[in-house]
This record gives structure tokens, sequence and C-alpha cells, in this order.
């Protein structure tokens, strides 16, 4: 990393709490990440989604198959894994934009091809070229590989989450 990309990264309050959080104990780790990420988007707290560690290069999410996120058939909603997929790629894009930018979800193209059994993972990842180009460009856009599987480590969704960033308003 440059010093310029360095300097733009401590900017970044995100960035700084989960490089903060991955001080501690893995328990305490996710506990920190969930809280604030919870705390942040409303909707994540209300459907209990769980941060389980980051390297901020990737993350993995969780969504338990609690009784409130599940449809008619018993597994996690759709409308929940969705949320699960764009969160994750919202979390990774987020701790990796310059402080000054702001992520903005551009679009999310999601397949649903199997039935989901229990529990869901997302994890969601960004490359060295991608971070090194969120870095430079003023504003941009940029598509994040996530994986979400159900527990029995299908993937019963297919996402393409195209994220943009765009400078803040002062």
């Amino acid at each position: 990393m440059t010093s310029n990309e360095n300097k733009a990264m401590k900017h970044n309050p995100l960035r700084a709490f989960a490089q903060k959080a991955n001080q501690y104990p893995l328990w305490l780790r996710q506990r920190l990440l969930t809280w604030m990420f919870r705390y942040k988007v409303k909707l994540a707290g209300t459907a209990k989604v769980d941060i389980l560690g980051t390297n901020l290069k990737q993350v993995t999410f969780r969504q338990k198959n609690y009784k409130k996120v599940q449809n008619h058939i018993g597994s996690v909603h759709a409308a929940a894994m969705a949320l699960l997929a764009e969160s994750a790629t919202g979390f990774i894009v987020g701790v990796n934009l310059p402080g000054d930018k702001l992520p903005l979800i551009k679009s999310m193209n999601l397949q649903y091809v199997k039935r989901a059994q229990g529990d869901m993972l997302a994890v969601a990842s960004l490359t060295d070229e991608q971070i090194a180009m969120m870095q430079e460009q003023e504003k941009g856009e940029v598509t994040v590989q996530v994986k979400v599987t159900d527990a029995q480590n299908i993937e019963p969704i297919l996402c393409e989450m195209i994220w943009a960033w765009v400078p803040k308003k002062k």
C-alpha cells in the first residue's frame, strides 16, 4: 500500500473500528462487529444478521434460521438471503473505501436455484486490484464476489452484487 492509500484508509471510521475489533479474541470480535453493523443497518438488526469474521479483504456473515426470517416452508426467506448477500458485500466495500466516499448498491441480481436448509452463510471478498481501484478513483463501481451457502454447504442462491461509490457531500 502506498502512503496515500494508507492515509485514505485511516480516515475510514468503519475500517478503523474493524481493525480495532480484530485485535480482540474471536468471541468479542464477532460481538463488536455484529453490534456495530446492526446499529448502523437497522434491518440487519431486525433480522439478527451476524458477522463471524473479516480480514478486511473478505468477510463472513451468518443468518440463522430464526422463525422471524423464515418463509412458509421453514427455510430462510428469499428476502433475508438477499439482505445477507447485500450486507456482506456492503460491509467489504465499506471497509475498503476512503472515508470521503459513499458506497451505494447499484444492482443485485439474485437467482434462487435450490431450496435452502438451515442457517445461511455469505462470504464476500474483493481482490487487491478492486481495492486499489476503489482507493484511486473518485467514483466508480465494482462487482463484489459473494457466495451464499446453507447448512449443507449448498449454494441455493447465485448473486451478482454491483456496488458504486461517489464522493460524500460536504
